[in-house]
């Protein structure tokens, strides 16, 4: 049969296609050699922080979890997601085809018209837009909404399958996880519905009693490197950190919208601690001890997370009581802080819009605006006096080679999200210009290649903004790895990108497995439909035949032409 024989021949080349790419999309950080960075001591004669060596060891964690030597602190960080709604559906809401209503009341005189003529021109006039306007509003407004529900399990698709193959410990969203602070508390409810339920379901908000404000005195949040139940709940917790999309800049940011964003997806402004057992008997002995050991800068190793909702830092802000708990929090990160002559702990900064950096030095250049009446209304990165907030207070960086610690504060590294292209950069300030003295930025690559960190006489900060997890940009994710050198007693990092590809791919992978499914159905349905066909006429024969025999048994013709019968 023709059509059987043409739908053969299509599934020689969708299946092999089909299977191919299914295979390469849910597989694609093994594909890509995607991993988070190992450890690398700086007396390695051959450090092993190669993307050959991590990606080795992913494999051994799967296999032999025993044998890998991941880092202690992996962070998944993922970068506005931006879940969008009825903002972005024409005709949501309202009538598909409105004109074409009007044309059928006017024509049966539902409507008041001065005239005949009056009424079968406007009937024209609503059957054009009905043409012009409905129609195309109504299959964009399709179109959206099959993508928004792809997009959510796009989404989905790349939280899950890096959580599988990278195995993370921490994970975040670095703000604008939703697409709009206007939008009312319904809709809010419906797209928080689909954040949680479809985009990164199993994943659960960091319960309010964990997430503390900064305190002198304070409970551990966990142990690095050790695998008990807590470490296991903190696999499934996602850190979020809340965005101008989620609730709004210093002139849109109200009570009401930071009330709703932390009931759903938890606080905007906490800390977390963690500390790393040293199981080295030598190197626990020169850990300060008030008794023991009191001269030592040595502290226990611990790793502190601050997520800071920077969306008020900038003047004026819609709420002054707003920023001044903002203020208030960022004084007491800083006042909790230890001295920075001390050695051992890290500063992990979680926030979402980047610190100030010259035109040029990332894709969005420093820029606000205004709301007519006051209030920060958009901007692309923090000010200059609100960057040194985080630079000289938080980090205790300091121009002055005479400052405490000699002005190279205190290790850490700020993650962030805002600008959608991404951005890998290192602030620094050279202590040698005196009075000229002022903070610079440049790319992390640039920087590695003066020589800039760990120079002496400038001290510097790495800030990375990792690039949108959205479809339109690559769907990334970030992968950030904390270890612990015990021989210089100072925490290390290294960061990691690993990119899906467009929504596109996605896209064409799934429909290419439907329309695969689709032809091996109707392929089964002729086949069996032909073997019917086939089997038919041999039984009509085969009985004609049986027939034919048992009448030649009943009668013989014999030579004077009489019969006989047998």
């Amino acid at each position: 049969m023709f059509a059987a024989a043409l739908f053969r021949n299509a599934l020689r080349i969708l299946v092999p296609l089909a299977v191919a790419s299914t295979f390469y999309l849910y597989l694609y950080p093994v594909f890509l050699g995607c991993a988070f960075p190992l450890p690398q001591l700086l007396d390695q004669t051959e450090p092993p922080n190669t993307a050959a060596a991590a990606y080795q060891d992913t494999w051994k964690q799967h296999v032999l979890p025993s044998w890998s030597h991941a880092a202690p602190f992996r962070l998944l960080a993922l970068g506005d997601p931006q879940l969008e709604g009825d903002t972005s559906i024409r005709n949501y809401n309202r009538e598909s085809f409105p004109h074409l209503t009007w044309a059928l009341r006017h024509l049966a005189f539902k409507t008041d018209q001065p005239s005949l003529r009056r009424r079968l021109r406007q009937v024209a006039h609503d059957l054009v837009d009905f043409w012009f306007d409905d129609i195309p509003n109504t299959a964009e407004s399709v179109r959206k909404r099959i993508d928004l529900f792809g997009n959510d399990f796009y989404l989905a698709h790349i939280y899950r399958t890096l959580k599988w193959w990278a195995r993370p410990t921490h994970v975040t969203v670095l703000g604008d996880l939703l697409g709009s602070q206007w939008i009312k508390e319904p809709e809010f409810n419906r797209r928080s519905w689909r954040f949680w339920n479809r985009s990164f379901r199993g994943g659960e908000r960091v319960p309010d009693e964990v997430a503390t404000w900064p305190a002198e005195e304070y409970e551990l949040d966990g142990l690095l490197g050790v695998e008990d139940a807590n470490a296991t709940a903190w696999r499934k917790r996602i850190i979020n950190v809340a965005g101008n999309h989620d609730v709004g800049y210093a002139g849109d940011l109200t009570v009401e919208r930071l009330e709703r964003f932390e009931r759903v997806f938890g606080k905007a402004a906490y800390e977390l601690r963690f500390e790393l057992p040293i199981t080295n008997p030598l190197a626990n002995a020169t850990i300060r001890d008030d008794d023991r050991n009191p001269d030592s800068s040595r502290l226990v190793p611990e790793l502190r997370i601050v997520n800071v909702n920077n969306m008020n830092l900038d003047t004026p802000a819609a709420d002054q009581s707003l920023q001044d708990k903002t203020y208030s929090f960022v004084n007491d990160v800083i006042n909790t802080a230890t001295a920075v002559e001390f050695q051992g702990h890290f500063t992990l900064v979680l926030t979402h819009i980047p610190l100030y950096k010259a035109e040029g030095v990332c894709v969005d250049a420093p820029y606000f605006s205004f709301h007519n009446g006051g209030g920060v209304k958009e901007q692309n990165q923090l000010s200059a006096d609100a960057s040194r907030g985080f630079l000289e207070g938080i980090f205790g960086l300091n121009g002055d080679p005479n400052a405490p610690g000699q002005g190279r504060g205190r290790r850490g590294v700020v993650l962030n999200g805002h600008d959608h292209e991404g951005c890998d950069t290192y602030h620094y300030i050279n202590q040698t210009e005196r009075d000229e003295r002022q903070w610079r930025a440049m790319r992390w690559p640039s920087a590695q290649m003066d020589g800039l960190p760990g120079k002496a006489e400038v001290p510097g900060l790495r800030e990375i903004t990792v690039r949108s997890m959205m479809g339109g940009f690559g769907g990334n994710a970030g992968l950030l790895s904390v270890w612990f050198d015990e021989k210089d007693w100072e925490w290390r990092f290294e960061f990691a990108n690993c990119a899906l590809g467009t929504q596109y791919f996605w896209w064409f992978v799934h429909i290419l497995d439907l329309i695969t499914l689709a032809v091996l159905a109707v392929h089964f349905v002729l086949q069996i439909a032909w073997v019917d066909n086939e089997s038919e006429p041999a039984t009509t024969t085969s009985n004609s035949i049986t027939a034919k025999s048992k009448k030649d048994r009943e009668s013989v013709p014999v030579g004077n032409g009489t019969t006989k019968k047998l």
